[in-house]
């Protein structure tokens, strides 16, 4: 009888069943609602849902929701920590109405991961961003102070770029401790593309989609790439679809691609397409026979292009002169633009040596202040 009262007892308990699509959003909306009312609608919500990988003949289906919370500056332009923590609270209170888990995931400066988990399941992955206030206060005043930047007397200029960003979340966190205005360029379709494209944006950094384009080695680095003999409308969907993989992205720059940036007809299809959703081009200058520079003239697209390339020795002592070779250029030309990568050598000679560049006179700036 004993037997039979437990197999009776254990046919009755309730199996886990994962929350729908539509839980899911719900409980999003209440999330968003909460941060809402906590900063007085002061804190910037996004959210990107992240769906299953895709199968033949088989629907999609939504994972988890990622929420992006932006904590609001204080009039004196420091982070809010009250509003903060009322954020923090608001989002525990509908976590503990829904029964979610919370779970802690590595975080960065000024970035606080955590999940929450319903049965074990992921249903929300909150990223808790707080901007670097001085290089917030930059994006914010661009627009006015352009043309003072570029006057006579300003003095200096100089714009860094972080190539290849998009698949490595380590090396974005690193990148993430540095507090200057710089320019990061993500590659599309990678593992994490769109959270470090979402979470620079919201850290203040500017974001590019690093586009690419195919070599003259022939070697294809990434599978997705823009190359000759394309057609319009095959350029026209890759581009946009690049594009969607990597948010908030100002402009655009090439990876690799000495073949397709020498190529007139590539450049041609290209420019006007970028001229269509206000995006700037910098030329990488992977090759000398490139013509994307002026093709985005032609197109009316402001342009730029690089002075020098900081790590092709990634070796310490190596950035450090091409760096040195990036401030001469610099004052001798009134402005410049370099283009390094998220090595540890890389960073830590920019950790080093931006502060001194600043007190010795130059201005950092993203690279859309150089595109013209």
């Amino acid at each position: 009888m004993l037997g039979a009262a437990l197999i009776g007892a254990a046919g009755c308990q309730k199996k886990s069943v994962p929350p729908t699509a539509a839980a899911i959003r719900g409980i999003t909306r209440e999330f968003a609602f909460a941060v809402h009312n906590a900063s007085d609608g002061r804190a910037e919500v996004g959210m990107r849902p992240e769906f299953s990988p895709r199968q033949p003949g088989k629907p999609q289906t939504l994972l988890a929701d990622h929420i992006y919370i932006t904590v609001p500056l204080t009039r004196s332009g420091i982070p809010d920590q009250a509003t903060h923590d009322a954020i923090l609270k608001e989002l525990a209170r509908v976590a503990e109405f829904h029964h979610l888990r919370r779970v802690a995931r590595t975080g960065a400066p000024g970035l606080e991961r955590f999940d929450y988990l319903a049965d074990g399941r992921r249903t929300q992955s909150i990223h808790l961003v707080t901007p670097i206030a001085a290089v917030s206060t930059s994006a914010a005043s661009r627009s006015t102070s352009r043309s003072l930047l570029r006057s006579p007397s300003a003095g200096p200029r100089l714009a860094i770029v972080i190539d290849d960003l998009g698949n490595d979340r380590t090396q974005a966190d690193a990148l993430f401790r540095l507090s200057y205005p710089l320019t990061l360029s993500v590659l599309p379709y990678l593992t994490s593309s769109g959270e470090i494209a979402e979470e620079a944006h919201r850290r203040g950094y500017e974001v590019m989609l690093h586009l690419p384009m195919a070599s003259t080695a022939g070697d294809k680095d990434e599978p997705v790439e823009l190359h000759p003999g394309m057609d319009a409308n095959a350029v026209g969907y890759t581009f946009a679809s690049m594009l969607d993989t990597v948010p908030y992205a100002a402009g655009v720059n090439n990876h690799e691609g000495s073949l397709g940036t020498s190529d007139p007809r590539l450049m041609r299809e290209l420019m006007p397409l970028l001229h269509e959703r206000n995006l700037f081009f910098i030329d990488s200058r992977t090759t000398a026979a490139t013509v994307a520079e002026t093709a985005a003239h032609t197109a009316g697209v402001p342009a730029a292009s690089r002075n020098v390339f900081l790590d092709d020795d990634q070796s310490a002592g190596a950035v450090r002169k091409q760096f040195a070779l990036a401030i001469r250029d610099a004052r001798e030309k009134g402005s410049a633009l370099a283009i390094g990568h998220p090595h540890p050598e890389t960073l830590e000679v920019l950790a080093e040596m931006l502060p001194e560049a600043r007190r010795e006179g130059v201005t950092l700036v993203f690279a859309s202040d150089l595109a013209r």
